[in-house]
């Protein structure tokens, strides 16, 4: 059965899966970005394969997508998936569902924040391409197929949405739903990696001491691994547009604050269009 690390991009999906990696895969309980491996991204190129005869056919894919889970599930082993996409229907086919999948970790961050990483990590032109990111609700991104580059198995159609809908989207799923917001993984992250470490405790019947879990939460700061990728680089990492040079991926971090970072008049046009949301979550 799949458990779910279900994140709109940017959100602090990757944070809190090499977490969960340090917890479960590393016998230090130490960070490493080289055991991010043990908990990978869905969808991949190599979930479909013998699947389907056109992958970059929305509609053959998204026919698949509950089948290649099956497939997944057949060693009836529970493994943790990192998924930026959003918990859609397509036609007649669901994303995902309750029979194959154990729960979902929900992470979530203010979208006055996410906007500058989207800027920054999708290189985008300006806040006004950023926000079209944002707000678009037929949005998807890794539908294009090159077999020159080298993320070609990550490079696969992902349906995104708007930041609203992708938010909506996932709290419907009420089978065992862990909300972590971003903001409180920062002002409080024993509190929420505790909260995270019961959460799959219960779910895995194990038990962690203590002292492993503050081990785990001490190295998986954001300047520790913000030291890691600097000391030995990070695969995930995107390249520059422009220049084709890696960028950091561990960036801003807590620096990214909206407040000093964004216009008054994008603050209130994001505040606008994602008020209901964003009221439910404690953000305005």
């Amino acid at each position: 059965m799949i458990i779910w690390l279900a994140s709109y991009p940017k959100s602090g999906n990757t944070w809190v899966r090499s977490f969960l990696t340090s917890l479960l895969y590393n016998k230090k309980n130490e960070a490493n970005l080289k055991d991010l491996v043990n908990i990978q991204q869905y969808p991949l190129r190599s979930h479909f394969t013998n699947l389907v005869s056109k992958i970059d056919d929305l509609s053959e894919l998204s026919s698949n997508w509950i089948l290649s889970q099956k497939i997944i599930n057949q060693d009836k082993k529970i493994k943790f998936f990192k998924t930026h996409h959003a918990l859609c229907k397509f036609k007649n086919s669901y994303f995902t569902n309750g029979e194959v999948s154990l729960g979902v970790v929900h992470i979530v961050r203010d979208p006055r924040n996410v906007i500058s990483s989207i800027l920054y990590h999708y290189s985008k032109k300006n806040y006004e391409e950023a926000k079209d990111f944002l707000f678009d609700e037929r949005k998807a991104i890794g539908k294009r197929f090159d077999p020159n580059d080298p993320e070609v198995n990550r490079n696969i159609f992902t349906v995104l949405s708007s930041w609203k809908n992708h938010y909506t989207s996932w709290k419907q799923f009420k089978k065992n739903y862990l909300l972590i917001k971003y903001e409180d993984l920062l002002s409080n992250p024993n509190d929420e990696f505790y909260n995270l470490s019961n959460y799959i405790s219960k779910l895995l019947n194990i038990e962690f001491e203590n002292n492993k879990i503050n081990h785990a939460i001490k190295s998986n700061s954001f300047e520790n691994l913000k030291k890691l990728e600097k000391e030995g680089g990070f695969e995930e990492a995107v390249s520059d547009k422009e220049t084709g040079e890696k960028k950091e991926f561990f960036n801003l971090g807590p620096a990214n604050d909206w407040s000093k970072l964004l216009s008054s008049e994008l603050r209130e046009s994001i505040e606008k269009e994602f008020e209901v949301e964003m009221r439910e979550l404690g953000y305005i």
